[in-house]
């Protein structure tokens, strides 16, 4: 009977602890209206402090940067515009961020992870491949057209390829304030990761990582 109590107490303790335990499913919730960031100050544990209230202004809550298409003339044929709080100051605290994409005919926005968010997205034109790869290396991807929606969880790699013979464009969203992109080509090979974990990892010969290399030397 003693030994049914106890257990029962410790099973108790145990959800009560994990009860205090922060969520890590999106930012945290607000504890006002708004905190429209002070990007001159110094980050502190999970965003920016606020702005003096008496500084904000109505243009604190507009933006207008996903009016002007983006510049694919680069060796992705893509462009990423971003509404995060970095851009977008009034987003701080409140766990939500935009993306406008533009890629040109065969352009392809590559493969990506973001590791502070979940994202949705759905085709305002053209045509795109979108796919994401699960833990267990699945492979999940559909050709998706105007008005269609995606969804990559949280982490998870992935892209967009233009497969139209068109420009595409597409709006993404996040339930992150600041949600990051860890762009993997740029990741493995614009980084100091030293040729010998390269060569190791993908079982090819220096030459190989080294010309590869050399396409992302900025």
């Amino acid at each position: 009977m003693a030994a049914s109590l106890l257990l029962h107490l410790l099973c108790c303790l145990i959800v009560f602890l994990l009860l205090l335990l922060p969520s890590h499913s999106a930012d945290p919730d607000p504890l006002q209206d708004f905190c429209v960031a002070n990007l001159s100050a110094t980050v502190s544990v999970n965003g920016f402090p606020c702005k003096p209230a008496s500084e904000v202004t109505s243009d604190d809550f507009f933006f207008d940067g996903f009016t002007e298409e983006g510049n694919t003339t680069n060796p992705f044929a893509s462009f990423l515009r971003p509404a995060n709080v970095l851009t977008f100051p009034a987003l701080n605290t409140l766990g939500i961020a935009m993306n406008r994409v533009d890629i040109a005919p065969g352009g392809i926005n590559p493969p990506h992870s973001h590791p502070r968010a979940s994202e949705v997205g759905v085709i305002i034109e053209g045509k795109l491949l979108v796919g994401f790869v699960t833990t267990n290396n699945v492979f999940y991807s559909k050709v998706l057209t105007a008005g269609q929606m995606f969804v990559v969880p949280r982490g998870l790699v992935h892209f967009q390829l233009n497969v139209g013979d068109r420009k595409a464009l597409a709006y993404t969203a996040f339930n992150s304030h600041l949600p990051g992109a860890a762009l993997v080509p740029l990741n493995l090979f614009a980084s100091s990761i030293p040729n010998e974990v390269l060569t190791k990892t993908f079982r090819v010969d220096a030459d190989v990582i080294d010309t590869i290399k050399s396409k992302f030397k900025s």
